[in-house]
């Protein structure tokens, strides 16, 4: 059981696309020694309860590599590979066990290109890593394509850009000899493949047809879409803009017949066209101009490419501004209006807000504030100042801004607490002056009154003491020169009972018509009378 033959080291498999090697060194000194290898793959079961089988294309090998693509089919499955070498009926012990999963490990091979010059330009035409092969690692349509490009003279600029499939590369200067290679790509995996041979290809002169529009471009504001483009054809010529869905140039099929009309702007005389109707914000577009003629002449511009969210420019937003005590309320309208929801959601935009007060001072700063909301609020206002407003909008994700808004401007309220302090002095001022007014002006209605009730009473004294003695009597409170006194006599002719009954009724009488001055009132004056001429007529009777 002994041996003296060595196990093979450094075991290693070279894939690309579904071509695997198998590749290993061997120190011995053995002549006439031979390799054989072994494989066993396995999904969910544990390697010990697989089967070693002998590998198919590396068995009794002489070298040092063998191929054994056809032994592999299960891609995304792991793989133990073991070899040994072989002298007779003398064979070295295993290698160690080589691990692997196909997929993994494989690398992308070149591609297929084809080239035709023609017009100025240079058509590519690119086929996938296995087009030719039955068995395939990788999934056509998930490649993407680099290109790289160079003039063939010793000091060569080498250009890189992405590619379709089927393509055409432009801005090439005629009678030109220029040299490129395709490179396939996984982007998802992070897999590059190998580089296509190199091949060479001269360009052509352009044919300068007038018919054909030029200068063609694209102009979009707010996801409005505008084509415009040059015409120099003198005669009477017509145009038809066609687009392609971009996803179309990804696949390895002819995508000629696939073109179609923008609908309004077939047959136009005009220069322009508005395509908005055919953009959605998924994916992308190719759009050109076929240019006719009067005799059935045609001819296709230059193809532009159009990613709606990337080509698409921010318009500047709408700017409202109102004042309240303390805060400048800014109200901003996203850029294409409140209903533009692409504009809205699409773009995740914020507002760059630019204000300031506008005064004579041009030493004033100008502030800035950024907000996420479509309403700000700015603080720390100056009473009584005119403050200015304008808007930019911006979306870091595209790393794409507006232009600024128009300026709003607004002014600010006066003083709060100086308006305070005036009403606070008036009303102080107003009780001042109450104060002092309303005792003077009782002081002087009580000294009228008494000079007008002194001057001017309201009543009159009575007739009998008005002219009592001859003499006018102004006032009661006036004092004469000499009071008369009446001197009367009773005669007590009548009964006792009577004349008592009669003084009772004068003392009554006279205790209640009494007054300051001693003088009788005008009834009790009467009624006395009227007693003394009833006791005259008595005693002359």
């Amino acid at each position: 059981g002994q041996t003296n033959l060595k196990s093979p080291q450094d075991i290693r498999v070279y894939a690309v696309n579904t071509n695997f090697t198998l590749r290993w060194n061997y120190t011995g000194n053995d002549t006439n020694v031979t390799f054989s290898a072994e494989y066993r793959w396995f999904e969910d079961f544990e390697p010990n309860e697989t089967e070693w089988k002998e590998l198919s294309g590396c068995q009794n090998v002489t070298g040092r590599e063998c191929d054994f693509s056809s032994a592999v089919t299960e891609y995304y499955d792991t793989h133990h590979l073991r070899i040994r070498a072989e002298r007779g009926e003398e064979a070295s012990p295993w290698s160690d066990i080589f691990e692997m999963i196909p997929y993994f490990i494989a690398q992308i091979g070149p591609p297929g290109i084809e080239l035709q010059s023609t017009n100025g330009v240079i058509k590519i035409k690119v086929s996938p890593p296995e087009a030719n092969r039955a068995q395939k690692m990788w999934v056509a349509h998930s490649f993407k394509y680099n290109l790289v490009i160079w003039k063939n003279s010793s000091n060569a600029e080498l250009r890189t850009r992405s590619i379709f499939p089927t393509d055409v590369i432009y801005d090439l200067a005629p009678d030109t000899t220029y040299c490129l290679k395709v490179q396939a790509t996984l982007p998802l995996d992070s897999q590059e493949g190998l580089f296509s041979p190199i091949r060479c290809v001269e360009t052509t002169h352009k044919v300068n047809d007038p018919l054909c529009a030029t200068n063609v471009r694209v102009l979009a504001l707010n996801m409005k879409f505008h084509l415009h483009w040059s015409n120099r054809y003198k005669q009477h010529v017509s145009y038809n803009v066609q687009y392609l869905l971009g996803y179309l140039k990804k696949l390895h099929e002819d995508y000629s017949m696939k073109w179609l009309s923008v609908p309004g702007c077939e047959n136009i005389t005009d220069t322009q066209c508005n395509f908005s109707s055919v953009i959605a914000t998924s994916g992308f577009y190719y759009l050109r101009v076929q240019a006719m003629g009067e005799y059935n002449e045609s001819c296709f511009s230059d193809e532009v490419k159009v990613d709606p969210l990337i080509t698409n420019e921010i318009g500047p937003p709408g700017v409202k501004v109102d004042i309240s005590d303390v805060l400048l309320h800014i109200q901003i309208s996203p850029p294409g209006g409140s209903e533009n929801e692409v504009m809205r959601d699409h773009y995740d935009l914020s507002y760059r807000l630019l204000y300031w007060k506008n005064s004579s001072n041009s030493e004033e700063e100008i502030k800035m504030k950024e907000i996420k909301q479509t309403i700000g609020t700015v603080s720390d206002l100056t009473p009584s100042s005119l403050y200015c407003v304008k808007a930019q909008a911006f979306s870091e994700v595209y790393n794409k801004s507006s232009r600024f808004s128009k300026e709003e401007c607004i002014k600010t309220p006066g003083d709060k607490i100086s308006s305070l302090i005036i009403l606070a002095t008036f009303v102080t001022a107003l009780i001042a002056v109450l104060l002092v007014a309303v005792p003077f002006i009782f002081v002087l209605y009580q000294a009228y009154s008494k000079i007008k009730y002194v001057f001017f009473p309201s009543c009159q004294p009575p007739l009998n003491i008005e002219s009592f003695g001859g003499q006018l009597l102004s006032s009661p409170y006036l004092s004469t020169m000499e009071e008369p006194i009446e001197n009367c006599s009773i005669i007590e002719t009548i009964a006792t009972e009577e004349a008592n009954q009669i003084d009772s009724d004068d003392y009554q009488h006279s205790k209640q018509s009494s007054r300051d001055s001693g003088n009788y009132s005008n009834d009790d004056n009467t009624s006395g009378s009227k007693a003394s001429e009833e006791t005259l007529q008595k005693e002359i009777v």
